[in-house]
């Protein structure tokens, strides 16, 4: 079963947020949209927590696919990416072609994607997204050891 997509964005990836959504229902996936729903100027860090919090909350294991799976858009993808990193199980990364798409999922398990609004077009993104999106884990010992030391940390500094 595929996982479900969570995606936010602020009004800088908000275009492409809403470009997006039916690419990715028309893969398969579910869709839940958590905002925001204009250009409006709006606070990214507000929507990269409401996208990291249901992935967090629902991440169960490394290998294969996690139940849920997260994307982010802003301007640049790096704002997005430093608020959804501070969330407990959280794994988020900015891609910008297929191949950082294909590492993140391979060595480091990435389970939210982040995307610039401003720097690619949708043609870009729908190929990074779906690349990233059929990539699993390696599961290979030194990405599994490394994942793990992650999960330790935050164990001691999430009580």
């Amino acid at each position: 079963m595929k996982p479900k997509i969570v995606i936010g964005a602020d009004h800088g990836g908000y275009k492409l947020k809403e470009e997006l959504k039916p690419f990715l229902e028309q893969l398969g996936y579910r869709v839940e949209d958590v905002g925001t729903n204009s250009e409006e100027s709006v606070d990214y860090p507000d929507y990269a927590i409401k996208v990291s919090e249901a992935v967090g909350k629902a991440e169960k294991a490394v290998s294969g696919f996690p139940p849920v799976m997260g994307i982010l858009l802003c301007r640049s993808a790096a704002g997005m990416m430093i608020a959804a990193n501070k969330v407990k199980g959280v794994r988020a990364v900015a891609a910008f072609d297929e191949t950082s798409a294909n590492h993140s999922r391979e060595h480091n398990a990435a389970n939210v994607l982040g995307l610039s609004g401003d720097w690619m077009t949708t043609e870009q993104a729908k190929k990074i997204v779906k690349a990233w999106l059929e990539t699993p884990f390696t599961g290979e010992e030194r990405h599994a050891r490394r994942i793990q030391k992650i999960a330790a940390f935050e164990k001691k500094v999430f009580r």
